[in-house]
C-alpha cells in the first residue's frame, strides 16, 4: 500500500487477474484510517469482534472471537478503538494481543442488521484489555451474510477447557461440514485482516481431517484477503455454533485455484484445531439465509 493506494501488490495481482481494478478502485475511496461517528455508534452497539492476527511465536495466523456486552467495544479516538476483557489465557491469539504493535485484522458483524465493519491496525494491551490503533476501517455490503437475532440474554460461566488436536475429529468435521458462516485472518508484512464468509450449509467441503475446501463467491473486488494468501499462505479460520457459543479455530495455510470460467476455489490445509465450549456467551436464533448465497 502507498499513501494514495489502499491495496498492496498482492490485491493488485487478483484484481487484474479478475479483471475488476476499475471496480476496486472504486469501493477502495471507501477505505481510510478514521473511524467516522456511524462507524463507531455500530461499534458500541456490537456484542462480538472477531480479531485475526498471526502469533509471533508460533508463527501461525489464529482468528479469535472476543465477546462481551454492547459498549465492550468503543471508539475513543478518530482513530482508536478499545476493547474490554480482550483474549482468554486460553485463547491462542493471547500472547500476540499482549505485546505492544501487534497487527491486527478485525471485523464487526452484526447478524440482526446484515451489517459489517472492518477495521486494521495494530494492537497494544491496556490495564482494562487492549487498544487498537486504525489503519484502514471500512464497511462491507450485506452480500452471503446470514440473518440472526438475539435469543434470551448473556449465559454465565467461563469459557470451558480448551481441546487441541492436529486435525478434525469426526464431530468437528459434521460441524465445519454443516456451517453457514465461518471468519478468515490472512496477513501480510506488517499488517492483518479478518473477513467473513458465508453460503447455504455445505459451501464448506470437508475433504479429508485436515483438508477443507469452499468457493470464492463474488464480493466487493478488493480481494484482500485472496491478496494476502498471494504473498502469505499462513491463515486462521474461526467457525461459531450460534447456539451453544462452542468455538473452533483453525490455523494453517491457504491456496487459491483459478478455473478456465473466473471461478475460484480456496483450499485450506488444517495444522492445529482449537475448539472451546462456551467461548461465546450469546444465543443466537436460526438462521435466514442470504438471497444472495447461490
Amino acid at each position: 500500500m502507498t499513501e494514495h493506494d489502499p491495496y498492496h501488490p498482492g490485491s493488485r495481482a487478483v484484481q487484474d487477474r479478475v479483471g475488476v481494478r476499475a471496480l476496486a478502485d472504486h469501493v477502495g475511496r471507501s477505505i481510510g484510517p478514521g473511524i467516522r461517528p456511524v462507524a463507531a455508534a455500530f461499534l458500541a452497539l456490537q456484542p462480538m469482534l472477531v480479531v485475526g492476527g498471526r502469533d509471533p511465536d508460533s508463527g501461525r495466523v489464529w482468528a479469535s472471537p472476543l465477546t462481551g456486552d454492547p459498549g465492550f467495544v468503543r471508539a475513543t479516538g478518530a482513530h482508536q478503538v478499545s476493547v474490554a476483557g480482550g483474549a482468554g489465557a486460553g485463547d491462542p491469539l493471547a500472547t500476540a494481543l499482549g505485546r505492544p504493535g501487534t497487527p491486527v485484522g478485525t471485523i464487526a458483524l452484526d447478524p440482526r442488521t446484515r451489517r459489517r465493519m472492518r477495521l486494521n491496525g495494530r494492537a497494544r494491551p491496556t490495564p482494562r484489555g487492549l487498544a487498537i490503533e486504525a489503519d484502514q476501517v471500512f464497511s462491507n455490503c450485506p452480500k452471503h451474510l446470514q440473518r440472526r437475532q438475539l435469543v434470551g440474554g448473556r449465559r454465565d460461566g467461563a469459557p470451558q477447557a480448551t481441546r487441541v488436536t492436529s486435525e478434525l475429529t469426526a464431530g468437528q468435521r459434521r460441524f465445519v461440514a454443516a456451517a453457514d458462516t465461518f471468519f478468515i485472518a490472512t496477513v501480510r508484512d506488517g499488517g492483518a485482516d479478518a473477513s467473513h464468509r458465508g453460503g447455504n450449509p455445505g459451501f464448506v467441503r470437508v475433504l479429508s481431517p485436515t483438508e477443507l475446501s469452499w468457493p470464492d463467491y463474488a464480493g466487493n473486488a478488493m480481494f484482500l484477503t485472496l491478496g494476502n494468501l498471494t504473498a502469505d499462505p499462513g491463515a486462521g479460520l474461526l467457525f461459531l455454533d450460534w447456539t451453544s457459543g462452542t468455538a473452533l479455530q483453525l490455523t494453517g495455510t491457504a491456496t487459491t485455484a483459478y478455473g478456465p470460467d473466473g471461478e475460484r476455489t480456496v483450499r485450506f490445509s488444517v495444522d492445529e484445531a482449537v475448539e472451546t465450549a462456551g467461548a461465546s456467551p450469546w444465543t443466537w436464533s436460526a438462521p435466514e439465509y442470504s438471497p444472495a448465497n447461490p
